[in-house]
């Protein structure tokens, strides 16, 4: 399959947050899983100072948007195999900032047109377009009015991920047919937004109406875009879009994220040996003068300080931090009511509290190998990506539960041991302070399950591998054609390998409960592509899951690959396919329910009926 990433920023080349670092992640795993990738981004000042050298000049267009016929340079680059198209035009992105100009709308309105005109240059006629946020939005639409006219555009389906509802791209009415050069029937069609008495042009909703599909970044932020006080007013277009929206959480490069061996950091250490962090944690005390306290725990805030990111939250128990006999460096660059406050209290706590705007991707690397705790209480964040870096490191994360961070932060229990970091519910100072002061407990009183918290982070899978499956399974949903007619049974099962896996912590819970002589083997039989024969046997001591088959299973299930896979991440009904007559059942009748349970799909536990969705790994509406 060919895909075309659209995107506004790409880490290492641009960034301004979370979407550069799912631009240079995403693409190269979606490539390894076997398909064409390409990416598209502007050609910034900031690439052409850094990485001139690294790119080569393609050749030139003129684009056309409205009245503006514009010189458009195309540079070539590549990034772990996958090559980047980079589009030049110096008048709007030569410029020290990606994005805050009052000319954004025509600048990015104008990038949005060159990826759809430049298609036939760059000799890529992708099977997807997957556009991100509203910078790239209208590429979606001008897809559209293009495969109206064009047939070799017609068969192009298109994505569009939503990083951050509160950034929709909203713009006045007259800008539809003056700066975006639109008929005005798309006002009605799908751009136009009207909400507290506002009459505007919003170019995510457009985007989300007319795609193939919408994807966000983790399936809690799926869930809670359809709550009035996540949605940022677009609440009720999600609920329109419910059938084609997609829940999948963002990932991290573990190799780049990888303290073994990451050059950045004073001392490399690993989840084997870790006792290079100590190193790192003396490094960014002195670095943010504070004292060499080891016994200390210190927490960091790796973030930008604006209000979503809960710095309002920190400021109000800050005080309260200081009196606990702990360390605190925040490091980051925003709202000036923040950074004077916090140059303030550098002062007012000297030795105990750092701060500095001075922000380096190089530093940040630092400080979350050096820190004991990272704290993240996020008012709403869609995934994050701080707290599996700081995890990556050893650093056991605070957070609010709320959109990404609630799906990769198990809070700890003492009552069971389980967990990898601490969590509040409500977004309130007491409730933030409860979180810590458990955190503050376990590091002083029971160092020894400190440590194993800090483990079972720095082993803990954020890889793209299953996003990057879970794509693989949108993408061919909206081309109409399932998974891949010529998938082998290699794929298929290595690929329920994956969401096999993925569901090892609820399997093990259940295993605990039963008796030392437990054992239960089911056989699975897919029909069709992938055809072929697995087993997963179940005993006291965990999974095991192996591709052959078993004789003596106590339960066999025969069903298509589809099925299978969508069974397994909860997106398919065991009983309405077996209803249907799509998946047959042999063997011990009892264990058919038991096996529903342990291969991943708990609608025993659901009250009521769930209607069978979109195939595809997508939200479920709370």
């Amino acid at each position: 399959m060919k895909l075309l990433f659209a995107t506004s920023e790409c880490a290492p080349y641009s960034k301004s947050g979370g979407l550069a670092d799912v631009a240079f992640s995403l693409p190269p795993a979606l490539k390894k899983a076997g398909n064409e990738v390409e990416i598209i981004t502007p050609y910034y000042k900031c690439v052409k100072e850094r990485f001139a050298d690294e790119v080569e000049y393609v050749g030139n267009t003129y684009i056309r948007l409205g009245d503006a016929d514009m010189y458009c340079g195309l540079f070539r680059g590549v990034l772990s195999d996958v090559p980047v198209w980079f589009v030049d035009n110096e008048e709007l992105f030569y410029r020290d900032r990606l994005y805050g100009y009052s000319d954004d709308k025509f600048r990015f309105a104008w990038f949005s047109k060159v990826v759809i005109e430049v298609l036939p240059q760059l000799d890529f006629i992708p099977d997807i377009l997957h556009c991100n946020d509203w910078e790239t939005a209208l590429s979606v639409i001008y897809l559209k009015d293009d495969q109206a006219r064009r047939s070799d555009y017609r068969n192009i389906r298109t994505v569009f991920t939503i990083h951050n509802i509160a950034y929709q791209g909203q713009f006045g009415v007259e800008d539809l047919t003056t700066t975006f050069a639109l008929d005005p029937g798309w006002y009605e069609g799908a751009l136009g937004y009207e909400y507290e008495n506002r009459h505007d042009v919003n170019l995510m909703k457009g985007a989300m109406l007319m795609a193939d599909a919408v994807s966000t970044v983790s399936p809690q932020y799926a869930r809670e875009l359809h709550m009035h006080e996540y949605g940022k007013g677009l609440e009720g277009v999600c609920d329109l879009v419910e059938s084609k929206m997609y829940g999948i959480l963002n990932g991290i490069d573990p190799d780049h994220y990888d303290p073994s061996k990451d050059p950045r950091i004073p001392c490399n250490f690993s989840a084997a040996i870790k006792d290079g962090k100590e190193t790192c944690k003396e490094y960014i005390q002195e670095t943010f003068g504070l004292k060499k306290e080891k016994d200390w725990p210190l927490f960091a805030v790796v973030a930008r300080l604006v209000e979503q990111k809960g710095i309002d939250l920190i400021q109000k128990v800050l005080p309260v931090m200081m009196k606990k006999g702990i360390q605190l460096i925040i490091f980051g660059q925003g709202d000036r009511k923040y950074t004077d406050y916090f140059y303030n209290c550098a002062e007012l706590y000297k030795g105990q509290f750092g701060f500095s705007d001075q922000y380096t991707e190089e530093m940040a690397a630092r400080v979350f190998a050096g820190a004991d705790f990272y704290l993240m209480p996020s008012a709403f964040e869609p995934c994050g990506l701080s707290q599996m870096m700081a995890m990556r490191y050893g650093t056991i994360p605070i957070v609010h539960e709320t959109g990404g961070l609630k799906d990769t932060v198990r809070p700890y229990s003492e009552f069971d041991g389980i967990g990898d970091g601490f969590s509040f519910v409500e977004y309130r100072p007491k409730s933030m302070m409860l979180a810590i002061d458990s955190a503050i407990k376990i590091y002083f009183a029971e160092h020894d399950v400190f440590e194993v918290i800090k483990d079972r982070c720095m082993r803990k899978d954020f890889s793209w591998k299953k996003s990057a499956q879970a794509y693989m399974k949108m993408y061919p949903d909206i081309c109409g054609n399932g998974f891949d007619p010529n998938v082998t049974f290699k794929d298929a099962y290595e690929a329920l390998e994956v969401v096999f896996g993925d569901l090892k912590e609820a399997q093990d819970e259940y295993l605990a409960r039963q008796p030392d002589d437990y054992q239960t083997v089911c056989e699975i039989h897919i029909e069709g592509p992938g055809a072929g024969a697995f087993y997963v046997k179940f005993t006291k001591e965990g999974m095991e899951m192996r591709p052959y088959t078993y004789n003596d299973a106590d339960v066999s299930f025969s069903t298509s690959f589809d099925n299978v896979y969508n069974m397994a991440i909860g997106t398919a009904s065991w009983s309405k396919l077996f209803v249907n007559g799509q998946l047959k059942l042999d063997g011990n009748i009892s264990k058919g329910a038991e096996m529903r349970y342990l291969l991943g799909t708990r609608r025993l536990e659901t009250k009521k009926p769930v209607k069978k969705p979109k195939q595809g790994t997508r939200k479920k509406k709370s």
